[in-house]
């Protein structure tokens, strides 16, 4: 185990409104074991850069997203990274630092409706075109392919009759924010 001074700290990568940062930062808020230490997007307009700085987390917004270097300097001091709505590929030597601690989390049972191109709205209406019976959110690790990482955890979500992409994301959005603090705080735990 290696030593540390207070809680874990968590850089979070965000490209859109920030629903699952704000249920980190909601969850982690007073936890002696993680914190949200940093966001960084690769968005300027993205909605979750006014939560953080309601929150009073320091922002980082990239200059441009693929150059791996600019990457690592935000980075600098996280000791976790967790993907939250972060729409870009991850460079592999990034991952690499992070290997073992870098999550994120998808709208879908993995390893079906994942891949590139499948987020939001999509990856709903994939699944109910499937007729599968059920959806459900996952945490995985990150490694260099979008949504091929391990699995480390899901919550499934039943799919209802009459249900639209709408209606079934809203459910499994609500798994998103009960299942992603959790394995974050479970995660930290292991690191720390």
């Amino acid at each position: 185990m290696i030593e540390r001074e207070g809680p874990v700290r968590v850089a979070v990568l965000v490209s859109g409104g920030g629903t699952n940062l704000q249920a980190l930062l909601d969850a982690l808020r007073d936890s002696p074991i993680a914190r949200v230490a940093r966001v960084i997007s690769n968005r300027p307009d993205a909605g979750a850069l006014e939560r953080a700085r309601s929150a009073g987390v320091p922002i980082t917004v990239l200059r441009d997203a693929d150059d791996p270097a600019e990457l690592h300097s935000a980075l600098a001091g996280a000791q976790m990274v967790v993907l939250a709505g972060y729409l870009k590929l991850v460079h592999a030597s990034v991952v690499a630092r992070f290997r073992g601690r870098m999550i994120n989390i998808h709208p879908a049972l993995l390893p079906d409706f994942g891949g590139p191109g499948m987020y939001g709205r999509r990856v709903h209406e994939a699944v109910l075109a499937s007729g599968a019976k059920e959806s459900g959110a996952t945490v995985h690790f990150v490694d260099e392919e979008f949504d091929r990482g391990a699995v480390i955890a899901q919550e499934k979500v039943p799919i209802e009759p009459g249900d639209t992409a709408d209606t079934l994301a809203a459910r499994v959005l609500e798994a998103e924010h009960r299942l992603l603090p959790k394995v974050v705080l479970d995660l930290a735990r292991r690191i720390a």
